[in-house]
């Protein structure tokens, strides 16, 4: 059973900084890219940061410069560094894992509220 698993969202002022963790477990396929994607409240699901496993990194655009999109010493883990927030940074953050085979793996999100 392969598990994805967030941590790391909270409450914090504009400004302020955030790093979200993720952890991808119980697949026996690589995972080939794990990305960040945020839902804000009545809107879509959006991709913000993506890692492949060859190092290319996508960003969204509102993001490019102030999150940071890295991988962890463990195998599968990724963290999000999100500095300057913004109050339109409010959502909730999903871990997204794609296996080598093309299965998409989701986590169930942590939120992250930036107070204006």
């Amino acid at each position: 059973q392969v598990q994805v698993v967030e941590s790391g969202g909270g409450l914090v002022q504009a400004g302020g900084s955030l790093r979200l963790s993720c952890a991808a477990s119980g697949t026996i396929f690589s995972i080939n890219y794990m990305g960040w994607y945020r839902q804000a409240p009545g809107k879509q699901r959006e991709l913000v940061a993506g890692l492949a496993s060859g190092g290319r990194r996508d960003y969204a655009d509102f993001v490019r410069g102030r999150f940071t999109i890295f991988r962890g010493y463990v195998k599968d883990t990724m963290y999000l560094q999100m500095n300057s927030l913004e109050s339109d940074d409010t959502a909730v953050y999903y871990c997204n894992a794609i296996s080598d085979r093309g299965d998409n793996y989701w986590g169930q999100g942590t939120q992250v509220t930036v107070s204006s």
